[in-house]
């Protein structure tokens, strides 16, 4: 073989060697001293005696390591991340090392398979360039766009099953159960088909047992949810928590602006049907049915022209 033939791989190879020590190195183990610490500050790895040692731990402990090189340079941007991933349901305090990790080892990934696709396919100039740097963008901001499509499809679960919960809320309000109360009970009768709702206010309510005032916790509820509307009935709790207003009559209100929202949202959709019909028709309906009409038509003046 020629030298020209085999440096392509030499030094695809060279790349690959040097990322795997690298990754080596970021996720080396740590100190026996750290590892009592970790030990300590969650005992229940301890007792399982070896016990859940899997991928997600391996991942858990590589995170740190691994995220350092992207993590946020401010703490508004750090502050920002945990709002989009708690928006997506992510509320684990190692959420942002864990996502950053992700982002770091795609990046690598990218790179690898990118620069391999390149260097076999195009060899060791332009398009061997650009594939590698494709291959690393697509393998960096891939969990970017997962993370923006399990957000909006959260968003839109709870935004749906939100008019429902308001109703059983107030119901439970006016019953003379409280807030906190209220917001347990329709967490219970609404687990099976507001599992993300429900989830929301499961979390409320165990801040409100630690101690949290309920002005922080209706807040944070807002924003980690990502829904507008959550939001604005967080405010008018807020608000009528502060003025000592009645809260069934604040619900009520909310909930009765949330289902005429929902209904014109169904209208809106209704609407755009019939536009939205067109474009299937031509295509598709439109050609069997001229087809099917003129196909006799065009068959009997094709025979008469041959006959003549």
């Amino acid at each position: 073989m020629e030298l020209t033939t085999i440096l392509p791989y030499a030094v695809f190879g060279c790349f690959a060697i040097i990322s795997w020590i690298v990754f080596n190195v970021l996720t080396s183990k740590d100190s026996r001293a750290s590892e009592r610490l970790d030990e300590l500050k969650t005992p229940a790895p301890r007792s399982l005696d070896g016990e859940g040692q899997g991928v997600g731990n391996m991942l858990s402990k590589a995170a740190p390591a691994l995220s350092k090189a992207m993590k946020p340079k401010t703490e508004l941007e750090e502050n920002q991340l945990r709002v989009k991933l708690a928006n997506a349901g992510f509320n684990s305090p190692n959420a942002p090392s864990v996502f950053l990790a992700l982002k770091f080892a795609g990046l690598i990934a990218g790179f690898l398979s990118g620069g391999g696709f390149g260097v076999i396919k195009y060899g060791l100039n332009y398009n061997g360039l650009v594939s590698l740097v494709v291959g690393a963008g697509i393998g960096m901001f891939l969990p970017e766009l997962i993370l923006r499509f399990i957000t909006h499809s959260r968003v839109q679960k709870i935004f749906l099953s939100l008019p429902d919960a308001l109703d059983l809320l107030v119901v439970c309000v006016e019953a003379g159960l409280g807030l906190d109360a209220a917001m347990r009970r329709v967490s219970e009768e609404l687990q099976d088909t507001a599992p993300d709702l429900c989830a929301e206010f499961d979390l409320c309510n165990l801040q409100l047992q630690m101690g949290r005032q309920r002005r922080e916790v209706l807040h944070d509820l807002g924003v980690r949810s990502g829904v507008d509307d959550l939001k604005a009935l967080a405010a008018i709790l807020i608000q009528a928590d502060k003025f000592g207003s009645s809260v069934a009559q604040a619900l009520r209100v909310q909930s009765d602006s949330m289902r005429v929202k929902r209904s014109q949202l169904a209208e809106e959709r209704a609407a755009k049907t019939a536009v939205q019909m067109i474009f299937p028709l031509v295509l598709f309906i439109f050609p069997g049915i001229f087809v099917v009409l003129v196909g006799p038509a065009a068959i009997s003046m094709i025979n008469n022209l041959l006959t003549k």
